[in-house]
């Protein structure tokens, strides 16, 4: 696959192929396209276009074939197909790497997105088994009673919606930019039409391809446009989602199309982002933290050559801390920093993805210099790079050196305003954290920003001052600075995303972003419709006891509703004593009659809750082998009613929600326990977890 992903690309001095779009379950290639360079070497990789290509056919075969095919399967089963893509990406990733090479990034800077892509699909493959349930609706917390009788209740339920997932990517990251909106898409049932940015669309092709070629993705769950989509907000409606990863002017003019403001298409949008990293006043020079904060800021800023929407743009520290800050990391960065090729040994950032992003950033910078800043370190002119040879000579590729500004005025509108979209930072002064926090809040809303500190109480100060402006803080501290995924770096199990100018989407966050592509309902009926509905049993609805022990079904006959109940036991005070005695829990309300009594929870000595879980499990427990394999869990217990000596309990246990494991002879039963007194009054109520064997 290696080779063939490569050919298909074209390699160094190849003419430019035209790069095609997948869509409709077959590859299209326009008949013209514009040219994309290397990076590097400005040499011709393809041509991009998508002038011709069927937009409506593409939106219609997801919302037709892709839903149809997606809503044949479980959540375990789509995780699985997670996993499985994952495994098929890692095993030929090194074509990737090779393509990835021509975007500008460094061996480093394709880990983060093609490692981290793939580790986008294994964390949803693993969370979708864990966490969701092997059906297609998901149940949104407890049922509701909304009568006294119990006849009468609600609930809310998660439902796929029956659109498509349009999904517009940024040039940064070809690769995990599409696998981190793929991924929750597909996990909750809807497909996606993903269109990468134009300069790196090459990248995001050879990675569909190993996806489409590996005849894992179901009919229609994922499609490409490779080129412009303009007007695509035409041909969507309140059955869709849009995500869009992309400048704060294109989100603007997505959020007042028609289609957005009336025809209800669901927009999500990551956007420019002034993100900062905020240095304590007791980090000072010599601490740990320090040292990890001045690290943070030289990682980022090259890292991808600042090309990342979490890049540290504004680095608030210390007003007197200021030149000592700046002074480390120039150091850092002449000791850790070698422009050119990443093709080239030795070489730790590219250059930018286009030489029109190149002028952009340069542009910016002339107008963060004209809004009052000073270049401390590098410069705007040329530098002279590392070639793929090894030799060193001025620059002909997107190349920009690292470039850091200070502001003399910290609250000079341009550095508040605007972003240099590559390897670029400003120092600002800060006179107390109050100032601190006020700085770092007016970047107007940002993705995410890092607090170096070992201060407590400074630490609690900022954080809770800037948290309502951003989407994450990372705390970095002497204890974590090895171990830190880092302040740029989004994690799947973690919201990405953030308030105000970032945008206001949230991308990622485990299950929360599976249920931006679901509808939630709330429904209401009796407990019989209500477990008809969404499989789990209620109180109320019918249960069965058919003489049979429930834990004497496997899961091909346990049915939801399958019941026992149990004879009572009576509660002595010898009991009580001889669990005390024997656990050495004696708590004064099973061992003190006097304190007991004057508790205004208990009438005088009672039972310990955990004694009578203890009776209750040898209650209803058949104990001869069968297709219970382990218990593995009590949830949602309740003490509800104290049991005094002379009390006597009974238990009725019903199947509540039966989840077979795809890939085992086994599945997880959730039960329904009520511990009941002699006055049929609830003594505890709870939940027991057990592996049962499927035959």
């Amino acid at each position: 696959m290696t080779s063939t992903t490569q050919a298909r690309v074209g390699t160094r001095g190849d003419s430019p192929r035209l790069l095609p779009s997948y869509v409709a379950g077959a590859w299209w290639t326009p008949e013209r396209g514009a040219p994309v360079l290397d990076a590097s070497t400005g040499e011709p990789i393809a041509l991009v276009g998508s002038e011709g290509l069927d937009l409506a056919a593409a939106v219609d075969y997801a919302r037709t074939v892709g839903q149809k095919s997606l809503g044949a399967l479980t959540f375990h089963q789509r995780a699985l197909v997670l996993k499985a893509l994952a495994s098929v990406l890692s095993e030929q990733k090194d074509a990737l790497y090779e393509l990835s090479t021509r975007t500008g990034a460094t061996r480093r800077d394709s880990f983060v997105d093609i490692d981290g892509g793939i580790g986008v699909l294994y964390s949803y493959a693993s969370k979708g088994r864990r966490e969701l349930p092997n059906s297609t609706l998901l149940i949104d917390g407890p049922p509701e009673g909304l009568s006294k009788d119990g006849s009468f209740g609600g609930q809310h339920i998660y439902s796929r919606v029956p659109g498509v997932a349009f999904q517009v990517n940024a040039f940064n990251f070809p690769v995990w930019g599409m696998l981190e909106k793929f991924a929750p898409a597909f996990l909750a049932g809807v497909p996606s039409i993903a269109k990468p940015a134009t300069p790196t669309a090459y990248l995001t092709e050879a990675c569909v391809r190993i996806m489409v070629d590996s005849g894992l993705l179901p009919e229609g769950a994922l499609q490409l446009v490779s080129g412009s989509v303009r007007g695509f907000l035409d041909h969507l409606d309140v059955r869709d989602r849009v995500g869009f990863t992309g400048s704060a002017s294109t989100a603007t003019a997505l959020k007042v199309d028609d289609a957005v403001i009336s025809r209800g298409v669901a927009l999500g949008c990551e956007t420019d982002s002034l993100n900062s990293a905020i240095l304590t006043p007791d980090a000072v020079e010599g601490t740990p933290e320090f040292d990890a904060f001045v690290a943070s800021v030289v990682a980022e800023i090259t890292s991808k050559a600042g090309q990342k929407c979490t890049c540290v743009r504004r680095v608030i520290v210390p007003v007197e801390m200021a030149d000592a800050v700046i002074s480390a990391l120039s150091v850092r960065l002449d000791a850790r920093t070698v422009v050119g090729d990443p093709r080239a040994d030795g070489v730790t950032m590219g250059p930018l993805a286009s030489i029109d992003q190149r002028d952009d950033v340069r542009s910016s910078i002339e107008a963060l210099i004209a809004g009052g800043g000073e270049i401390v370190y590098g410069s705007l002119a040329e530098p002279e790079v590392v070639n793929a040879d090894g030799s060193v000579s001025a620059s002909v590729g997107a190349f920009l050196a690292p470039v850091l500004l200070r502001f003399a005025d910290a609250d000079a509108d341009a550095v508040h305003r605007i972003e240099a979209f590559g390897p670029v930072a400003s120092i600002l002064g800060y006179r107390d954290l109050d100032d601190a926090i006020r700085l770092a809040n007016r970047g107007g809303g940002s993705l995410v920003a890092t607090i170096a500190g070992a201060d407590p109480a400074a630490v609690a100060a900022v954080f809770a001052g800037i948290a309502p402006f951003h989407g994450r803080v990372l705390v970095l501290d002497r204890d974590d600075a090895r171990s830190s995924t880092g302040h740029g770096s989004p994690m799947p199990q973690l919201v990405h995303g953030g308030p105000g100018r970032a945008g206001g989407g949230e991308e990622l966050g485990g299950i929360r972003a599976v249920k931006h592509f679901m509808q939630r309902t709330a429904v209401q009926g009796s407990p019989a419709a209500l477990t008809g509905l969404t499989g789990e049993w209620r109180a109320g609805a019918p249960s069965v006891s058919t003489g049979e022990h429930p834990f004497r079904k496997p899961l091909s006959r346990l049915r939801i509703g399958d019941a026992v109940e149990s004879g009572s036991r009576e509660i002595t005070l010898d009991d009580i004593e001889h669990f005390a005695e024997f656990t050495g829990d004696t708590f004064y309300a099973h061992m003190d009659e006097e304190a007991a009594a004057a508790n205004p929870f208990f009438p005088g000595r009672v039972a310990h809750g955990y004694l009578l879980l203890s009776w209750a499990a040898g209650l209803f427990v058949d104990p001869a082998p069968g297709p219970v394999l382990a218990n593995y869990g009590l949830e949602n217990l309740r003490f509800v009613t104290p049991v005094s000596p002379g009390d006597s309990v009974r238990v009725i246990l019903t199947a509540k929600q039966i989840t077979p494991r795809e890939t085992e002879d086994y599945g997880e039963v959730r039960w329904d326990a009520v511990l009941l007194n002699q006055r049929d009054e609830p003594v505890a109520n709870y939940e027991v977890l057990t592996l049962v064997s499927k035959e």
